[in-house]
């Protein structure tokens, strides 16, 4: 029986089970506990399944190289306590475990014990068999059925072990979590499923506001790693700000065209605004701007700043965030920040959770992570060069290797951004064509289908879609969204957008400075063919609703999708150039304590959080991850009866996360964009993004 048993596990496994089973028929159980290995962890076969290591059952430690053997055959629990070392093999370095930890294994996949096989045993508690939950977590992960509960450390494919590094990493997190809610006699099977599952979350909702840096509204924040020299909360020391020769600026340069938007209560030119030291300032400052008398309260608009792709790359700098001044077309209103202290919100994040470490999924502005949110991809334009896009394609400087230098200076370009703004040959749309022949849209492009901020052809009886001939209507979207993983999983969804129904009884208020202010490159789903007016009229209808019209109603009858995402109207999501602070912070907030009387507030998350820095200076390192992200560090709070109370998250996380989020929740395939994301972080040296589990508690 037990050759049997060996051979049906090969079978299911593969050789990662192979030391499990023995060798001439022994009934014993040999492998290791990986991530990477874990020194001196407590092993044991779980006779009664409890998830724990009890007196009576036979147990044993890990060696140097993570090892065990055990006599006998059945469920492994392996118990990491803080007498345990994790010894990396590929750096060779060992680091004393901080937070007790508890894997399991099941009977036929026990060979190689670590956090994912931790999941894969969970979903079979849930009845799931072994082959079908290996290729659930697998499907998750972004790896081949065949890799998952292998030791990854001898993975000889460095993207998969990237990959898998990565997960392993993610749900580490997790574990941490469930065991210390569980306590030490508590049901740590119970807390590790909540942990995993996250089933006690039935409704998630995205708020998705514009154009803030965490350190423009939140960088005085107590706890919070905010503006240096500023809060002494912050962890980074600020680096003076360069000029386009990497000479330090003697002050920053001034706010071109002044620093209120036309038309504002307050005005404060562009003569006002030199001589600024070089460093953040406040906007809102109660005793007036840098000595100038003149006060910018928070319901001022304040003039908008690029932010595009190119641009957002050069800022950053490699990481020391120095030459947001000079590559700003606002000059030195890059550096301003407000007391956030002022808005409702903050009072929000003091009660739940605020997140310090989450970073824009994608460089540049609002068109690229709108589509990052939600596809975790950059929008294809095949064949630009003979389109009418042509003359869109960004000229950019590279280096020997082909590596983004910076955006190509124009002739007429000044010497100093003192002297003036940085000017380009051409800034476009478009990236270059690629190694493979593509060329990406990174800046923003209008919807192929209305609304669009290109009208309908003419002679286009039907008025539902853009003009294909205009340079700046992109062609529809083909690529994986979050929407095809939920509709295969049959979960409910949807998108409400402020303005849908008004925009579509009146198209002038697409683009109209005032209110509604509708944006249509701020609606991605309109992006991709699956949505065509014509040909998926009525799967269009089911997922795109209006704001003013569906979501309150929904929320307040109970009726919400177990996924929804909110994208407030132009005027409300607190995009500088068109919208104040003041007027969307209160809006967000109105929406939050409406949500919070819902029925299905009980066991709702909301996520609060902003697509892009809108060109305003953080100065939180950026983690290195891959062509198109992540960007600058942004905003964001997890609102939720299972959020951790009065909490700071330092977890570090990306736009993705709220995709890494659902994915884990409703049991999704992954997104390729995102395990490809977590994949280039671990292969640069850094960590993979998380997925909310530290902020979360379900005690």
């Amino acid at each position: 029986m037990q050759r049997l048993a060996c051979g049906l596990a090969l079978t299911l496994v593969g050789a990662a089970v192979l030391s499990a089973c023995g060798s001439g028929g022994s009934a014993s159980t040999s492998g290791v506990v990986t991530g990477s290995y874990f020194r001196h962890a407590k092993v044991c076969l779980d006779r009664n399944v409890n998830g724990r290591c009890d007196a009576a059952e036979l147990s044993t430690y890990t060696d140097d190289n993570g090892a065990f053997s055990l006599s006998g055959q059945g469920d492994v629990v392996a118990e990491v306590g803080t007498g345990a070392v994790r010894y990396d093999p590929d750096t060779k370095t060992a680091a004393p475990v901080t937070d007790p930890l508890v894997f399991r294994a099941p009977a036929a996949a026990n060979g190689v014990v670590s956090s994912l096989s931790t999941e894969v045993a969970d979903l079979m508690d849930g009845g799931m068999d072994l082959a079908a939950a290996r290729s659930a977590v697998a499907a998750r992960v972004g790896v081949s059925a065949d890799k998952l509960l292998a030791d990854h450390n001898k993975e000889s494919d460095p993207d998969v072990k990237a990959a898998l590094k990565a997960a392993i990493n993610q749900n580490i997190d997790a574990i941490a979590g469930a065991v210390k809610e569980a306590g030490a006699g508590g049901d740590v099977k119970g807390s590790l499923h909540k942990r995993m599952a996250l089933t006690d979350i039935q409704n998630v909702v995205v708020i998705y506001a514009e154009n803030r840096g965490f350190d423009n509204l939140y960088g005085l924040f107590p706890g919070a790693d905010g503006v240096p020299g500023v809060n002494p909360s912050s962890k980074g020391g600020y680096v003076a700000q360069k000029d386009f020769d990497n000479a330090t600026l003697p002050t920053l340069p001034p706010t071109w065209g002044g620093l209120t938007a036309a038309g504002q209560s307050v005005t404060l030119t562009q003569a006002q605004s030199m001589g600024f030291a070089n460093k953040p300032f406040q906007i809102d400052d109660p005793s007036g701007l840098n000595g100038t008398g003149v006060v910018v309260p928070q319901s001022v608009v304040t003039r908008d700043l690029v932010h595009r792709f190119y641009n957002n790359q050069m800022q950053i700098h490699g990481g020391a965030n120095d030459k947001f001044a000079a590559y700003s077309d606002a000059g030195g209103l890059s550096m301003g920040y407000y007391d956030g202290s002022k808005m409702a919100m903050w009072k929000l994040a003091q009660q739940y959770t605020l997140a310090d470490n989450f970073f824009m999924g994608a460089f540049g502005g609002s068109f690229l992570n709108h589509q990052y949110l939600i596809c975790a991809c950059a929008p294809q334009y095949p064949n630009a060069d003979s389109s009418p896009a042509k003359g869109g394609i960004s000229a950019v400087d590279v280096d020997s290797q082909g590596n983004f230098l910076r955006l190509t200076p124009a002739a007429n370009a000044p010497a100093s951004v003192l002297n003036g703004k940085a000017v380009y040959q051409n800034d476009g749309n478009l990236t270059p064509k690629d190694a493979a022949g593509m060329y990406y849209a990174v800046n923003t492009m209008q919807p192929p289908f209305q609304p669009s901020g290109n009208a309908p052809a003419a002679g286009d009886a039907s008025g539902q879609y853009a003009d294909p001939a205009k340079a700046t209507t992109l062609p529809a979207q083909t690529q994986a969204t979050i929407a095809d993983r939920l509709d295969a999983k049959k979960v409910s969804w949807a998108w409400y957008a402020g303005a849908w129904s008004a925009v579509a009884a009146d198209p002038k208020k697409i683009y109209n400075g005032s209110v509604p202010n509708f944006q249509p490159h701020h609606q991605p789903f309109n992006y991709f063919a699956s949505f065509d007016p014509a040909k998926q009229a009525a799967y269009r209808g089911q997922h795109l609703k209006d704001f003013d019209r569906d979501f309150l109603a929904d929320a307040a009858a109970g009726a919400l999708p177990q996924v929804a995402f909110y994208k407030p109207q132009g005027n409300l999501n607190q995009h500088a150039g068109y919208a104040s602070v003041a007027d969307g912070d209160a809006h967000i907030a109105s929406v939050i304590a409406q949500l919070q009387q819902s029925p299905q507030w009980k066991n709702m998350l909301v996520v609060v959080t902003y697509d892009e820095n809108g060109g305003f200076y953080d100065h939180a390192a950026v983690p290195k991850g891959d062509r198109w992200g992540p960007g600058t560090r942004i905003p964001a709070i997890l609102i939720s009866p299972f959020a951790k109370k009065g909490y700071v998250d330092h977890t570090q996380y990306d736009t993705a996360s709220i995709l890494r989020f659902l994915t884990r929740r409703f049991d999704l395939q992954a997104l390729p964009g995102v395990a490809a994301r977590d994949a280039a972080l671990v292969k640069n040296g850094g960590k993979p993004m998380g997925d909310f589990a530290s902020a979360l508690t379900f005690r």
